[in-house]
């Protein structure tokens, strides 16, 4: 079908777009020898699984279900970190996961055995207390009481046997400067222990398919943990799999008026796309402006009973009708994985845009998925 014939509300993937960006992480693969899987939290749609493995290394996880799903529908290497380990899951982690990473070293003492008995390559998250973001606590793992990684002062050498690896994670839609700035830290706090190691992963919030990113410096950075000890690297972003590769198309339903024009859409920020809600953020809208930029501005909501589900306020050259179509760019990324059934919205379908132009859905939701998620 036509996109202009799709469902609403409905998530797009575009088949072309990913590629695209799988070819600029493959290209940072092949040029340095590191390793790049996907961070699914980010992006799990199985559907692009085949496609992503043609380019990356595997994937990795934050817990047992996403270990398992990389594990089945991709095949590669699996990895999984997670603040804590449930015991009864254990077993069954160890027997899918490639690299397990434990968060402190309470968990490293209590499980690192059974990880090496299973053998698995054991790493242990370093938290380097070097904070690179402005404004986004929320999303800083080095923010002041994070619950992510050891701390150097907390450094318990003698449990350091049979670990290969270090892994670190502080960054969330940033460029490779605060990678430098970053490294720059774990080498003055955790230096003495790398020449230990086998291999670092440098984690997720790489930015690497924008189009300012400054892919020179990460290259650099990767061969600088290379050269200098001799580790194999890691990288593990999710955002750059699928960065500006994906729409939320919305219809129109209704329109108010309250010191604003509102329009009403099938879609909601709450439930379809909370990071709107969570960063906060405004999501780019094609053929839109900002505020009174354009002749025509309107306060597009959702349709749930939250008074704050708004996506945010854009101008159009025209006024809205009712049955007009919106499209959303950027919504691949945690958007999808975040929906949520709340008020008994119903859970936007899914397609995907072949190279060819045309698109398929790919999946569609309806008052069962809503019904079975409580019993």
């Amino acid at each position: 079908m036509k996109f202009e014939e799709l469902p609403t509300p409905c998530y797009v993937v575009d088949e072309a777009l990913i590629e695209k960006n799988l070819k600029i992480l493959s290209g940072v693969m092949q040029r340095t020898g590191a390793k790049i899987v996907l961070a699914q939290k980010a992006f799990s749609m199985t559907t692009m699984y085949p496609l992503i493995g043609e380019y990356l290394s595997g994937t990795t996880a934050s817990g047992l279900f996403e270990a398992r799903l990389g594990y089945e529908e991709m095949g590669k290497e699996t990895h999984v970190f997670a603040p804590a380990y449930r015991a009864e899951e254990l077993d069954e982690i160890l027997s899918i996961c490639d690299h397990i990473i434990f968060n402190s070293f309470s968990q490293l003492e209590k499980f690192k055995d059974k990880a090496l008995k299973a053998g698995r390559k054991v790493g242990l998250r370093i938290n380097p207390q070097c904070s690179t973001q402005i404004g986004h606590e929320i999303y800083d793992p080095c923010s002041t009481g994070s619950r992510f990684g050891a701390l150097v002062d907390q450094f318990r050498p003698e449990l350091l046997e049979g670990v290969t690896g270090l892994h670190f994670h502080t960054l969330c839609q940033q460029n490779s400067d605060d990678l430098e700035t970053t490294l720059n830290a774990v080498v003055e706090k955790f230096g003495e222990w790398l020449p230990k190691m086998e291999w670092i992963n440098f984690g997720g919030g790489h930015h690497i398919t924008r189009d300012d990113y400054d892919i020179p410096r990460l290259e650099a950075c990767i061969k600088r943990m290379q050269n200098d000890y001799g580790l194999e690297v890691y990288l593990e972003p999710g955002e750059a799999v699928a960065l500006n590769a994906g729409y939320m198309v919305a219809s129109v339903l209704d329109f108010h008026k309250n010191g604003i024009d509102i329009a009403i859409l099938d879609t909601s920020a709450t439930c379809h796309m909370p990071d709107v809600l969570e960063m906060p953020y405004r999501p780019p809208l094609q053929q839109s402006g900002e505020p009174g930029e354009k002749a025509f501005t309107y306060r597009l909501a959702g349709q749930t009973c939250l008074t704050g589900d708004v996506i945010g306020d854009y101008s159009f050259d025209r006024p809205l009708q009712e049955g007009d179509r919106v499209v959303f760019e950027d919504m691949a990324i945690y958007s999808m994985v975040k929906t949520n059934t709340f008020n008994g919205m119903p859970l936007p379908a899914i397609a995907v845009k072949g190279r060819d132009g045309d698109c398929r859905v790919v999946r569609e939701f309806g008052y069962e998925d809503f019904k079975t998620r409580l019993a």
